[in-house]
């Protein structure tokens, strides 16, 4: 019973707990130092939770891959914070159209970033799923064989600085605010520890429109199209509208189910993950496009579903 309680107490209480805590820090103005050190907290929580309650006991044992893990969060978070405090330069070269809601309380200024970067950062990640070009720096992240907290931090840089820049150019232009970069930064960490958490976490209903881990876990499977659904950071609604949503309670993602397909030799360490974009037997050899594949997944009643994404 008690198990049961974390299980659906776990993803609100993280997510709010510490987001809350983060604009309670940042109320009086930029707090980078204290979000920092309030990230690494999450982190500590996030692995003893994956400890106490895994949903795949496997995914906590390291693959050669944990050193690599805490490069790629280092670097990524080291850039997002530089990115972050170049704001006020970057948004010289925008006029001031007076749009961001300063007069707004904090929380729902955060809450509207955070909205308008979530449909930048999925139409990329959709994108990077459906360019050849893309794919290539997008694929080291879905190079992972587990999946635990640690995954969402682990990206190449320049595929990163592409997202950064769909999610934030919007922002920029409505004039948001510093502290508020800030707290957006903060908040998509946590969601992407979230997002692939091996925590057996439940959220019953939010299911359909919170992108956590149980429907991300889809999205890492390792055979061309399967994998190539839930693309949304924080709200799956835009899996809705873009026919990209799927969740099978009964099916769910296992050790030896995720990766890329064909592509058992993909280098596990950092700086080898970093070169294999440009590698050019990779630049030949790499899918079209991976999710232009259809995906045909039985439906509960039995019957064969098509999904063209």
């Amino acid at each position: 019973m008690l198990n049961a309680l974390l299980r659906y107490a776990y993803a609100p209480v993280f997510f709010v707990g510490f987001l809350g805590a983060g604009v309670l820090l940042s109320g009086g103005g930029t707090r980078p130092s204290a979000l920092g050190a309030l990230l690494l907290l999450a982190i500590v929580v996030s692995f003893a939770a994956e400890r106490a309650l895994p949903y795949e006991s496997a995914f906590n044992s390291p693959q050669g891959d944990g050193w690599r893990d805490v490069a790629h969060a280092l670097v990524n978070e080291a850039s997002n914070a530089l990115s972050i405090m170049s704001l006020p330069l970057l948004a010289a070269l925008f006029p001031d159209t007076g749009l961001w809601p300063s007069g707004w309380p904090l929380p729902f200024q955060v809450l509207l970033a955070v909205a308008v970067a979530d449909v930048g950062i999925t139409l990329a990640h959709y994108v990077s799923h459906r360019s050849q070009l893309l794919w290539r720096f997008h694929a080291v992240h879905h190079s992972v064989q587990r999946m635990y907290g640690f995954n969402g931090l682990m990206k190449h840089p320049l595929h990163q600085a592409f997202e950064l820049t769909c999610a934030s150019l919007p922002l920029l232009a409505l004039g948001m605010p510093v502290n508020v970069a800030w707290l957006l930064g903060f908040a998509v960490a946590v969601q992407l520890l979230l997002q692939h958490s091996n925590v057996d976490l439940r959220v019953g209903p939010l299911m359909h429109v919170w992108a956590v881990a149980p429907a991300h876990r889809f999205h890492h499977l390792n055979r061309a199209g399967d994998g190539d659904v839930n693309f949304a950071l924080f709200s799956s609604v835009w899996d809705h509208l873009l026919g990209t949503f799927h969740y099978d309670v009964g099916k769910q993602p296992r050790l030896g189910e995720l990766g890329i397909e064909g592509r058992a030799d993909y280098p596990v360490g950092y700086v080898a993950q970093l070169l294999e974009p440009f590698r050019p037997e990779d630049l030949r050899s790499l899918p079209t496009a991976r999710c232009m594949t259809p995906t045909v997944r039985p439906s509960r009643s039995g019957s064969a579903r098509t999904r063209r994404i």
